[in-house]
C-alpha cells in the first residue's frame, strides 16, 4: 500500500451505549430507551478517516474474551491494517456510555488489554513521511502505553504530522507525559471542556492562545466549541484565534462527534487540504455524526460533500 495513512495509537474497546432521559442520581436507576453494544473508542476515529478516503493502520493492542471478540470482529471486517496480533491472556476493556435527552454523553470505562502497549509493539510500524499519527489521551492515560508512546513519538521523522486529542481524561494525565507529547504535536484538537481544564480559561479563544505555545512550532490549536464550530489558532503567529462556524443540525447523540471531527480532519490534511478548509470539512462531518444514534456514525465523503455544497460556513 502506497500513499498516506492514518496511524492510530489510541484504544479500541467495546462501547455499551444506552439512551436515557437523564443520568440517575446516586443510588437511583433508570430504564434505557435504546441500547447497543459495539466496537468503539478509537475505532470511531479510524472509521471516520476511512470513510473520507484515508487508509488506516491501527497501532494499538486488543485482547481475547467476550469484549475482545467484539473488537477483533470489528477490526477484521474494517479493512484497517493491524500492527498487533492481540493479547491472548486478557480481555479488551469496555465503556458504558449514557446518552441523555440533551444528547450529552457520560462515560464509565473498564480497562483491559488496550492498556498494554509496549515500545516494541510500536517499533513494528514503518512510518513514512506522509503518514499522519493520531494520539489520544485515552491511550496516554495508561502508564505503560504512555511510556512507550512518548519515546516513540520523539523518535518519529520530523516531517510526520502528529495530531493529538487529549480526551476527557486530560485532568488525569501525567503532566510530564502530556508536555512531552504536546512538544511533538503539530495539531492539537481539544473540546471546550478539555481546553478549559488544560488552561483554566473560560473563554475558548483565550484557551486556544494559552495552548498554542505548548505545541510544535508552526503547529495549530483547534478548540471544538460544539455546535458553534471550532476555534483555530496557529502556534507561530500572534494572530487572534478564528472561529470556523459549525453546521446547525438537530442533534440526537453527541457520542462520537469529536471522533468524526478528528478522523475527517486527518483525512483532509493527508490529501493536502489547507488547515482552515480541513476544519470546515471536519465541522461538517461532526454535524452529520450527531444526527444519528451510536458512536461510529461518521458520514461518508459524499455525505460531507453534499452538506458542504449546500452551505459554506463563514469564518468569523
Amino acid at each position: 500500500m502506497t500513499g498516506p495513512r492514518l496511524i492510530y495509537t489510541g484504544n479500541v474497546i467495546v462501547d455499551i451505549v444506552m439512551s436515557v432521559d437523564a443520568v440517575p442520581e446516586a443510588g437511583g436507576d433508570v430504564i434505557a430507551s435504546h441500547s447497543q453494544i459495539t466496537a468503539g473508542g478509537g475505532y470511531n476515529v479510524m472509521v471516520a478517516a476511512q470513510r473520507d478516503g484515508l487508509h488506516v493502520l491501527y497501532a494499538g493492542q486488543y485482547g481475547t474474551g467476550p469484549f475482545g471478540d467484539v473488537v477483533r470482529a470489528a477490526l477484521e471486517s474494517s479493512g484497517f491494517d493491524l500492527a498487533q496480533t492481540g493479547i491472548d491472556t486478557v480481555d479488551s476493556g469496555y465503556c458504558v456510555a449514557l446518552v441523555d435527552a440533551s444528547a450529552e454523553r457520560t462515560f464509565v470505562t473498564s480497562v483491559g488489554a488496550e492498556s498494554r502497549l509496549d515500545r516494541a509493539d510500536l517499533d513494528r510500524i514503518a512510518v513514512s513521511d506522509d503518514d499522519i499519527v493520531y494520539v489520544s489521551g485515552y491511550g496516554l492515560a495508561h502508564p505503560r502505553n504512555a511510556v512507550a508512546l512518548v519515546g516513540w513519538l520523539e523518535d518519529l521523522p520530523s516531517n510526520v504530522v502528529v495530531i493529538t486529542d487529549p480526551s476527557p481524561l486530560i485532568a488525569d494525565l501525567d503532566e510530564t507525559v502530556l508536555a512531552r507529547v504536546l512538544e511533538r504535536t503539530d495539531v492539537l484538537s481539544a473540546n471546550a471542556r478539555e481546553a478549559r481544564i488544560a488552561t483554566g480559561a473560560d473563554d475558548l479563544a483565550a484557551a486556544a492562545i494559552h495552548l498554542a505555545p505548548r505545541i510544535r512550532n508552526n503547529g495549530a490549536v483547534l478548540v471544538r466549541d460544539g455546535a458553534r464550530g471550532c476555534w483555530l489558532t496557529a502556534a507561530s503567529t500572534a494572530d487572534a484565534p478564528v472561529l470556523i462556524d459549525g453546521f446547525p443540525v438537530d442533534a440526537v447523540d453527541t457520542n462520537g462527534a469529536g471522533d468524526a471531527h478528528g478522523g475527517v480532519l486527518a483525512a483532509a490534511l493527508a490529501r493536502g487540504v489547507a488547515l482552515a478548509d480541513a476544519v470546515v470539512r471536519a465541522n461538517a462531518a461532526a454535524a452529520l455524526a450527531v444526527t444519528k444514534r451510536g458512536p461510529a456514525t461518521a458520514p461518508t465523503s459524499s455525505e460531507i460533500d453534499a452538506l458542504l455544497a449546500g452551505r459554506s460556513p463563514t469564518h468569523s
